[in-house]
């Protein structure tokens, strides 16, 4: 009953942003939301009284493939009220942009960029938004989406070439190699008239 009052009450503040509801799982309830709308609309169910979702448990994105718009999923929790919920994003592969939800939920910040990391999705006014899994010198793409090969886009030969010439620098920011030093050991270096590492 409370999630259908969420879906009514937002329904009644915002009007055509909510593009559509499901139920998941038996009692997951998950709102389609349009992504213009994802901060006004994720603000006002945190800020207003009767919702009160003050936890963001998780951003994450869903890639169906086939050119179908990739999800931008953000999961919800009211620790006053108990309740769950799901809010879904969909974004035309073409244009993979969205406003960051950083002001609302600062634990949105390491979320959003392994988004960004791994689909390629662009959080717009994001504080810091780089990759976080990925060297930051990675240039195969964003290993999550569908389009990405299932050996990658290199060969094995070249990937390892590329993983074993990476310099530390590509790893750390110049913040953490201050606090840390440098790494005690280093790693080996490849031959790469010989094809091996030494």
């Amino acid at each position: 009953m409370a999630e259908n009052n969420t879906i009514d009450a937002l329904k009644n503040v915002f009007s055509e942003s909510i593009l559509h509801h499901e139920i998941n799982a038996g009692d997951q309830c998950v709102v389609f939301v349009s992504p213009s709308q994802n901060t006004e609309i994720l603000s006002w169910l945190r800020e207003e009284p009767t919702q009160s979702y003050d936890l963001l448990v998780d951003v994450t994105a869903v890639d169906f493939g086939e050119g179908l718009p990739l999800q931008v999923v953000y999961q919800l929790w009211s620790l006053k009220h108990k309740n769950s919920l799901r809010i879904k994003c969909e974004l035309e592969i073409e244009n993979l942009t969205i406003k960051t939800v950083t002001s609302i939920w600062k634990s949105a910040d390491w979320l959003e960029r392994e988004v960004y990391d791994l689909f390629g999705v662009e959080f717009i006014g994001h504080p810091d938004l780089r990759r976080i899994l990925m060297p930051k010198t990675y240039d195969e793409g964003h290993p999550l989406r569908k389009d990405f090969p299932l050996r990658g886009r290199f060969s094995r030969a070249e990937q390892t070439r590329r993983a074993l010439s990476q310099d530390y620098h590509d790893y750390y920011t110049e913040e953490m190699l201050e606090i840390g030093g440098e790494p005690a050991v280093s790693s080996p270096k490849y031959d790469t008239d010989k094809g091996n590492a030494s």
